[in-house]
């Protein structure tokens, strides 16, 4: 009997589970460049299953955009919050082992577009590189 616990060091959302495609969008990026003095001061939220564990601020964990089930690879996030709770039924009932992880974090780095891709490339698991 145990806790399955995951530990992250890579922060890996959809649109949906809190990725900020608002402020980082690859298309742009590669016309204008996105720095990471306009990312400075912004906080962002995320929404995993399952329990898991980040690495904490100072510690770094990669960023990652998850494009239909692709991976970019963004740059460098600091995780500024994270709680896991029971994720509950409509009804509120709980269904063992159903967990949720919620949280905040800031974006500490952002790889400029030839490095972005050569990094995705090379550090995506196999068949799951965006590029």
């Amino acid at each position: 009997m145990g806790s399955p616990i995951e530990i992250n060091d890579t922060l890996q959302l959809t649109k949906e589970q809190g990725f900020p495609s608002e402020v980082l969008n690859r298309r742009l990026h590669l016309l204008s460049p996105i720095s990471i003095e306009s990312l400075v001061g912004c906080v962002f939220d995320f929404r995993k299953d399952d329990a898991r564990l980040f690495h904490l601020d100072p510690v770094r964990v990669f960023l990652v955009e998850n494009i239909d089930g692709k991976w970019l690879f963004w740059g460098k996030a600091l995780i500024q919050s994270q709680t896991i709770s029971k994720n509950l039924e409509s009804d509120g009932s709980w269904r063992e082992g159903s967990w949720q992880t919620t949280g905040t974090f800031k974006i500490s780095d952002v790889y400029d577009a030839e490095y972005q891709e050569a990094f995705t490339k090379k550090e995506s698991p196999t068949g799951k590189s965006y590029l």
